[in-house]
């Protein structure tokens, strides 16, 4: 376990995605002062990359707020995650809401997105709210690395989902409703050795400017959530053992986030407290300056 809040034990995961469950610590997606206040009853939700890191702690205070909790993960990859997440959502959620479900899907594809708004649609009857987040990254030392395949791959899984999911879930969305996209602080800072990754980061603040401006008469507000570094599967599972341990220590509060503290801006977007927000991107990043 880490033992001053800074520094992590070595580790490493040999393929994306990450597992929550192999990690030390497990990241931390409940706070025990966290008081719900229904601010989401009534609501359904749709998050994806809803089963580990910060897509849990999203999944679980959505269900704690009232909403109806559908997520996506990587079948065969995250089936363990994603069986502890169903339960910590049945635990969590209130007595109005439904079941929450879990759908294995890769949602780099057009048509595997539309099968899950489908999905979620047939059992609900529509969404509310739309979390994009899944998302992948890899290390690269130069840009001579990053050939077509790898490239992709990784806007596939981190851009081009935001466009195919959004475009279906809308015909399912009415005034009123919200959407939030997942980018980070390298789309601000940049990060030269997740060069592919930081580039589809940027792209999503560019949408989320863009898709507001678009949905604004429809009052259908769009919004975005720039975490900066978080103890999630996604960093033992794309650096190297040094790297991991030191994770987050560049920051000025001189740690990395726990998805916690990540998670109620998420809350904050999807509810009517932020009923003049639309085209903005909130930063719980532990101290780092950007132009936002």
């Amino acid at each position: 376990m880490a033992t001053d809040g800074k520094n992590f034990p070595r580790q490493k995961q040999d393929t994306q995605p990450g597992k929550e469950h192999v990690m030390d610590p497990i990241p931390q997606f409940i706070n025990p002062n966290y008081r719900p206040a229904d601010k989401l009853k009534g609501k359904v939700a749709l998050v994806t990359g809803g089963d580990s890191g910060i897509g849990r702690a999203v999944c679980y205070c959505f269900a704690r707020e009232g909403a109806t909790i559908a997520f996506t993960y990587v079948k065969g990859r995250e089936d363990k995650d994603a069986a502890d997440t169903l339960k910590i959502i049945n635990d969590s959620k209130t007595k109005d809401s439904q079941e929450p479900i879990a759908i294995p899907t890769d949602l780099g594809y057009d048509a595997h997105c539309k099968s899950v708004v489908d999905e979620v649609v047939g059992k609900y009857g529509r969404i509310d709210i739309l979390v994009n987040n899944a998302a992948e990254q890899y290390m690269c030392k130069t840009v001579e690395e990053i050939d077509e395949n790898w490239l992709d791959r990784v806007f596939r899984t981190n851009i081009y989902s935001y466009f195919f999911v959004t475009r279906h879930a809308l015909k399912h969305m009415n005034e009123g409703s919200s959407i939030i996209n997942t980018t980070s602080v390298n789309a601000y800072k940049g990060n030269a050795s997740l060069l592919d990754y930081t580039s589809t980061k940027g792209a999503i603040v560019s949408f989320i400017r863009g898709l507001a401006l678009q949905l604004a008469p429809k009052n259908i507000r769009v919004n975005g959530v720039a975490p900066g570094p978080v103890w999630t599967p996604l960093i033992p599972a794309s650096f190297h053992e040094e790297k991991t341990s030191k994770f987050g220590s560049e920051c000025p509060m001189g740690r990395a986030g726990q998805p916690y503290e990540i998670a109620p801006s998420f809350v904050f977007l999807a509810s009517e407290d932020s009923s003049y927000f639309t085209g903005q991107v909130l930063h719980p990043n532990g101290g780092m300056i950007v132009n936002a």
